[in-house]
């Protein structure tokens, strides 16, 4: 009910969302978690930053400070939160920044005290975040659970009604099979009842080789076989397409799944350490995901064999039946044409 006041209060300019003169580009969904929304505006700042002077917002969740912050190369989870570390970690040389007022947000980046001069604004997580209006708003929808087949909270996942979806111009079916039939794409095209001023893609998760999350000569060259035992370790909302995906890699896989944003105690990695140590044989080793790893290795309890035995899948967005040229062009064109000084981009 609350929710619903809100979005109307909005819809009827009661409560006035605040425009600028900057390209904003918001990435969200209306599901608790689970869409896969920070390897999608990695998308993003991946396809744009060559060319324009990307910036990243996000809202900093369960991070231990307050108000505007850019962060730099020392910036730790407690300061900033666990995606942006990841984003900042993945892209050193782009802006990101944090701030819960994301209006307050876009004013410093815009400001004459901002380091650079920004191109665009990529939101992390903003779609209910209405006292901005994106000039994009992109919706994700999880393909493993349907927003008709879902409930509000705390029935169900879904943050406000499915109906919402009205307010994106853009949709993604995140974490698609990469071999979905095109009469699967029309039934989902047909149920969604799209308007026209709305587009339909279909992304899919690529999982990339494991990496270690402390860096040696010794695990660099561990190999995941059919031989190998492995203890997953993981904190996000809907681990099951991963746990999926390494049960195809190795002999035997036990899980540990701790809530959302976990913040890793003494107690979890005594956990962890002795979850290890139940594991028969020698070829083991501990998966995680790269969100994990962003609060792990800044994590002071874990000791020198666990630091060996650690490491973590990166994630790739991937559109599927070469969707990524038209997904591209339309970004593009959308951030040259807003662009502040209009100036000509050649990409």
């Amino acid at each position: 009910m609350v929710v619903s006041i809100r979005n109307r209060l909005f819809d009827y300019d009661i409560l006035e969302a605040r425009e600028f003169d900057i390209p904003v580009i918001s990435v969200g969904n209306i599901t608790v978690g689970g869409t896969g929304k920070t390897p999608h505006v990695e998308y993003l700042v991946a396809l744009l930053k060559d060319h324009f002077n990307v910036v990243t917002l996000s809202r900093g969740y369960k991070r231990k400070t307050k108000g505007f912050l850019i962060a730099d190369k020392d910036s730790t989870v407690q300061e900033i939160g666990d995606e942006p570390k990841q984003i900042k970690m993945k892209f050193p040389d782009v802006n990101v920044t944090v701030d819960k007022k994301r209006v307050n947000g876009i004013e410093h980046i815009i400001s004459d005290s901002f380091p650079e001069k920004a191109d665009v604004v990529v939101l992390d997580d903003a779609y209910q975040h209405r006292w901005v209006k994106p000039g994009i708003n992109i919706l994700l929808i999880d393909y493993n659970r349907p927003l008709s087949e879902d409930f509000l909270l705390p029935v169900g996942t879904l943050r406000e009604r499915p109906f919402r979806k009205n307010r994106a111009n853009i949709i993604i079916m995140a974490k698609s099979p990469e071999k979905i039939k095109p009469i699967e794409q029309r039934i989902i095209l047909k149920r969604l009842k799209l308007f026209p001023y709305q587009s339909l893609y279909f992304s899919t998760f690529n999982y990339l080789e494991p990496k270690p999350i402390f860096e040696n000569s010794v695990n660099n060259q561990r190999k995941i076989t059919k031989k190998t035992s492995v203890l997953l370790i993981t904190g996000i909302a809907y681990p099951k397409p991963l746990k999926e995906y390494i049960q195809t890699m190795c002999s035997r896989i036990e899980h540990i799944a701790f809530s959302d944003h976990h913040e890793y105690k003494q107690t979890d990695i005594e956990s962890i350490k002795e979850a290890l140590a139940d594991i028969n044989g020698n070829d083991k080793l501990i998966l995680t995901t790269e969100k994990d790893a962003v609060r792990l290795v800044e994590n002071q309890y874990l000791s020198d064999e666990l630091k060996l035995n650690l490491f973590y899948i990166p994630i790739a967005i991937q559109f599927l039946k070469e969707e990524d040229k038209v997904f591209n062009k339309q970004i593009i064109d959308y951030v040259r044409k807003n662009k502040r000084n209009h100036s000509l981009h050649k990409i």
